[in-house]
């Protein structure tokens, strides 16, 4: 807040201090007793319908005789000379709590009509669900401040609140059921110096505009998501307006180039500007510059097009600028960087080229620059970073995703201010030594992500800063540790992946700081053991430590925390995990490929919030333990590709959160579980692949309506298909329109006294896809699949499978199923793959096969099919081993010519550029031999006719047109 706000701000809320907590000296007292009875039960009686969520707010009303005076009430203030009640203040944020941490709910009473000389009245941030702005609430004529903003009320804004007169601060804010018809009334608050409306519905207030022109003193109007009408007639303007208006939010209202005749015409004293998300349109006027007297302008979140305005340049008193999240595009006018007044400049995520000025080349005009605040990320700016050192109150430099290339200036060490600095997504490419950091002892944020540079700093140095995060992702850090983070010991967030580290983990690393949310050391060569270690972590932080060389038994008190990442490292075992005997707020555990064998350890039980567990592609035996059964929250089970044995437990039926069941690639045995299709019907993938499983497919798995992904390849299954396969739901629905590219879960990351972050896991499952084993992530929201080859599988292939429009590969190869290839295969437009190879399926292949424009891997080899295969662009082009071993089969692109058609090699050879239209006598000869006869017998006619002038007009057109129909 400037100073001029402060005082503006203080001088308003002055009246409404006076007499208030405290105020009533002794002498008072004695003199006017008590409080007045009436009004202290008026309050008793609104206490009595309000319920508090925390703190005791209200325990201090009470009848009891030492509660009795209830002008010492918190939340009252009493006039000292009368003792009538002026003030009502029951707002949480008035007595320092933050936002949710408490409140009041309940009703609002008619009790309250008592406080007749009320001035000031606060209930903001409070629960009134389902109350109305009450009625006697306009009986409040001595009302100065009225404040209801987040209170969760609904319905019209009463117009008789024109009643109070004397109002001059009025909030109703942040009620989005809030609506209001038309604003005329608030015209007659002539006093009114506040109005904040913000998610207030004014989309029908067409008046909103002649309103605010009608309020002489107003300092502070914020209509931010009020839906307002675009309507700014020609002939208004701000003359009659106030011309003291400090606060101006019309941000999120999709108002067009119409207001700019309101807000740029006229020179008035504008504090702040926020028009953010406003879709305004065309380039801003040249007489912007006349309001030189603004010091905050936000355009950020609009439509704005073309370069930035030079006349910006202009507002010499700007303070504030943001013009985030528009189009503008071009470079940033060299004059604005001579806004002497400038502390905060705002205009990322735009389309801005160019270099960064040299500013030791630019004409100076200031003697001292004032800016603080830069932030030009994901732009198009190109150059190295040049010297800022005449911006020595820098505080934040953000250039990160644009296309810095080349060197970073030492100077950058001077900068004696800076806290953050971030280049992340550059194409910096310089060696980083300590001159960089000189200065630096302010410097709490270091984001260096993402470029190739090379940070050549001495083993023995001792940074001058304290960093709370240090993102230096795919820079050049190794080979050794960085020796230097051993002087950080308030970091939260450490990334130096991809780093080039080859060292190990040295044992101070885990003693720096208790207080990380996060830790990232993955894709490096860090090897070595992990030495267990007694940390009480003060959070419980996410680290990953995947795809390095660490090996040995896992640490216990890395499964202390959050979420951990261990994949792709050499780790042999996890038994420390039974160590745990008290509630664990693990929500993540990955230890994917790495060397863990052994029976998994059965003690679970501790893991009531693990949310995703990953032990696939490692060397485990035994049977599944059942205590994997007590992880009611889990959604991700992968433990594929590992030798388990037995039964799949039935206690994972307690699993219902499921979403991905994956142990393909084991040695399970016994049949398919029902309680799969009757417990677990959230399950998107159910992959039980290559294992040992019999019987028959379970009619109750038609229940899994979410279910995108089924493989029971390789295994014993028998019986014939289901029919119900087609009440899969979400596989007859086009995965690229009704859900996203990946099937992803959130889970948490860190927990702290403070709370916890929601992250999302990108799930990724082995499949064989077009007879390739791919690792599938990015793009596994996008397959629909049944795999159910290489089993004992009979009977026909129901019709019913058909109705799967979505599907994107169907494999039922190497099973014993007989019958026809159903006929109306061609409904699945969206296959790609399609294997029916190796059964016993006989008779014609269906015509619309030659449907499925998007088929790119087709097998019908080995079966009795007979007849010629239909004739379209994708079925002639497979190679004919897609066909081979139906003896009867004929047509292309086999060798074998169905019975009464021409030998291929008959057909006369076409030259090149001879079209094709089926007819092999016609060639291009054919064509210029009929059109040189049409030539001549029309000129032969058309002489003759010279001659018989009866014939030469109405003949001539008749011959013409038969033999152009017939050409």
């Amino acid at each position: 807040m400037s100073p001029r706000t402060f005082v503006l701000f203080s001088l308003l809320l002055l009246p409404y201090f006076e007499g208030s907590f405290g105020s009533i000296s002794g002498d008072d007292l004695e003199q006017k007793n008590w409080c007045i009875e009436e009004e202290r039960r008026a309050l008793l009686k609104f206490k009595e319908e309000l319920h508090e969520d925390g703190h005791s707010l209200l325990s201090s009303w009470g009848s009891e005789e030492d509660k009795k005076e209830c002008c010492n009430w918190l939340g009252i203030g009493c006039d000292n000379k009368t003792g009538h009640v002026v003030m009502l203040d029951l707002s949480p944020s008035t007595f320092g709590a933050k936002r949710f941490q408490w409140s009041l709910r309940g009703n609002i009473t008619s009790s309250l009509v008592e406080l007749r000389y009320l001035n000031y009245l606060d209930l903001s941030f409070n629960q009134f669900y389902g109350n109305h702005i009450p009625s006697f609430f306009t009986t409040f004529t001595k009302l100065t401040y009225l404040n209801l903003s987040s209170t969760y009320m609904y319905g019209e804004v009463p117009p008789q609140l024109a009643n109070l007169s004397s109002l001059e601060s009025l909030d109703l804010s942040f009620n989005t059921a809030f609506s209001v018809r038309n604003l005329g009334w608030i015209s007659h608050l002539s006093s009114l110096r506040e109005l904040v409306l913000s998610d207030t519905n004014l989309s029908k207030a067409n008046d909103w505009l002649q309103t605010v022109n009608k309020l002489p003193h107003l300092t502070r109007l914020e209509l931010k998501r009020c839906s307002l009408p675009n309507i700014v007639p020609s002939s208004l303007s701000l003359a009659n307006s106030s011309k003291s208006l400090a606060v101006l939010d019309l941000s999120a209202n999709s108002l067009s180039v119409s207001v700019y005749q309101w807000l740029f015409n006229y020179s008035f004293s504008l504090v702040q500007l926020d028009l953010f998300n406003v879709q305004l349109e065309g380039p801003i006027p040249g007489d912007f510059g006349k309001m030189t007297a603004l010091t905050k302008l936000d355009l950020s979140y609009n439509q704005l097009e073309g370069e930035v305005p030079r006349s910006i340049s202009n507002l010499t008193a700007l303070v504030y600028l943001d013009l985030r999240k528009n189009q503008l595009e071009g470079e940033i006018p060299k004059s604005v960087w001579n806004i002497c007044t400038l502390r905060e400049l705002f205009m990322s995520d735009n389309n801005i080229s160019g270099e960064l000025p040299k500013l030791a080349q630019v004409p100076r005009r200031c003697s001292h620059y004032s800016l603080e605040y830069l932030d030009l990320s994901r732009n198009q700016i190109t150059g190295s970073l040049p010297d800022l050192t005449h911006f020595s109150s820098l505080r934040s430099i953000q250039l990160s995703s644009n296309q810095l290339n080349g060197t970073v200036s030492e100077t950058i060490g001077q900068l004696t201010q800076l806290n953050i600095l971030s280049l992340a997504d550059n194409s910096l490419n310089d060696e980083i030594s300590e001159a960089h950091f000189s200065r630096l002892s302010k410097l709490r944020l270091l984001d260096l992500t993402s470029n190739p540079l090379v940070l050549n700093i001495h083993s023995d140095w001792i940074p001058p800063f304290q960093l709370d995060t240090i993102w230096l992702s795919s820079c050049k850090l190794g080979p050794r540790f960085p020796k230097w983070l051993q002087t950080q010991k308030n970091y939260s967030d450490l990334d130096i992946s991809s780093a080039g580290i080859s060292d190990s983990i040295p044992n101070w690393l885990w003693n720096l700081s208790t207080e990380f949310t996060n830790m990232n050391l993955s894709n490096n060569q860090i090897s070595g053991i992990i030495a267990n270690s007694l940390i009480e972590w003060a959070a419980y932080p996410e680290i990953d430590l995947s795809s390095n060389q660490l090996e040995g038994p896992i640490p216990l008190f890395l499964f202390e925390v959050a979420a951990l990442h261990l994949s792709r490292n050499k780790f042999s075992s996890l038994n420390s995990i039974c160590e745990i005997t008290q509630h664990s707020y693990l929500s993540l555990l990955d230890v994917s490929y790495n060397l863990l064998s052994g029976e998994l350890p059965d003690c679970w039980s501790n893991f009531k919030e693990l949310g995703i567990l990953s032990l696939a592609h490692n060397k485990l035996s035994g049977k599944i333990p059942p205590s994997i059964g007590s992880m009611t929250q889990v959604m991700t089970l992968h433990l594929g590709d590992n030798n388990f044995i037995g039964e799949l437990p039935s206690s994972v039926h307690n699993c219902t959160k499921l979403i991905v069941l994956g142990v393909g690639e084991n040695k399970l045995l016994g049949p398919i579980p029902t309680w799969i299709g009757e417990r677990l019907q959230n399950l998107v993938i159910l992959s039980l692949q290559s294992n040992h499983f019999y019987g028959s497919i379970p009619s109750n798995l038609c229940h899994l309506s979410h279910l995108q992904l089924l493989d029971f390849s390789v295994n014993n299954i028998s019986g014939s298909l289901p029919k119900c396969l087609s009440n899969f739901t979400a596989m007859r629905k086009n995965g690229s329109i009704d859900t996203g590219t990946t099937i992803d879960h959130s889970y948490r990351s860190f927990n702290t006294s403070e709370g916890h972050a929601d992250r999302f896991y990108d799930d990724q499952l082995l499949l064989v896809w077009k007879g390739t084993l791919s690792e599938y992530k990015s793009t596994l929201g996008l397959v629909r699949s049944i795999d159910l080859s290489s089993n004992k599988l009979n009977g026909e292939i129901p019709e019913e499978i058909t109705q799967l429009l979505g599907l994107v590969s169907l494999n039922l190869s190497r099973n014993n199923l007989i019958g026809q290839v159903p006929a109306e295969i061609g409904q699945f437009a969206s296959l790609d793959a399609l294997d029916l190879s190796d059964n016993q399926l006989f008779g014609q292949i269906p015509s619309s096969i030659s449907l499925l424009y998007r088929l790119s891997v087709l097998d019908l080899s080995n079966n009795n099919l007979s007849g010629k295969i239909p004739t379209s662009t994708q079925l002639q082009s497979f190679n004919p081993s897609a066909y081979m071993g139906n003896p009867q089969l004929c047509g292309a692109p086999l060798n074998n010519q169905c019975p009464g058609e021409e030998p291929v090699d008959s057909a006369p050879t076409k030259e090149a550029g001879d079209q094709d239209d089926g007819d092999g006598f016609i060639t291009q000869g054919f064509y210029y031999s009929m059109g040189l006869g049409f030539v001549v017998g029309f000129w032969g006619v058309c002489v003759l006719l010279l001659f018989m002038k009866s014939w030469r007009y109405a003949d001539i057109k008749v011959w013409v047109s038969q033999n152009v129909r017939r050409t």
